[in-house]
């Protein structure tokens, strides 16, 4: 059973820099698509990035586009999400995710069902 724990969430100003990392336990992560997925004060849960199982293809929000970018070191068997340029609309609790169905197409946020327990980032204006 994957087991995922994200870590690196904290407080920062707007205009500053923080990089979440996930790691991956119970099963080997190249075998899995992943992705970053936030979930604002009152607002619903969305996607924010991914990266195929398959194929090295990655897919952005268009609110975090040239700003975020995900990747993942097999090694490690960890994800990253650096997150550039915060801004206080990104303020969320952000969640790592996986999908063993997905391959070259990551951004059908409904397959993934493997989820951590979230890290709070909070940018201050």
């Amino acid at each position: 059973q994957l087991q995922l724990v994200e870590s690196g969430g904290g407080l920062v100003q707007s205009g500053g820099s923080l990089r979440l990392s996930c790691a991956a336990s119970g099963s080997s992560l190249d075998r899995y698509a992943v992705a970053w997925f936030r979930q604002a004060p009152g607002k619903e849960r969305e996607g924010v990035s991914c990266l195929s199982r398959n194929g090295g293809s990655t897919r952005y929000a268009d609110s975090v586009k040239g700003r975020f970018t995900i990747s993942r070191d097999n090694t490690k068997n960890t994800v990253y999400l650096q997150m550039n340029s915060l801004k206080p609309e990104d303020t969320a609790v952000y969640y790592c995710a996986a999908s063993p169905s997905l391959s070259r197409l990551c951004r059908i946020w409904q397959e993934y069902d493997s989820w951590g327990q979230g890290t709070q980032v909070t940018v201050s204006s």
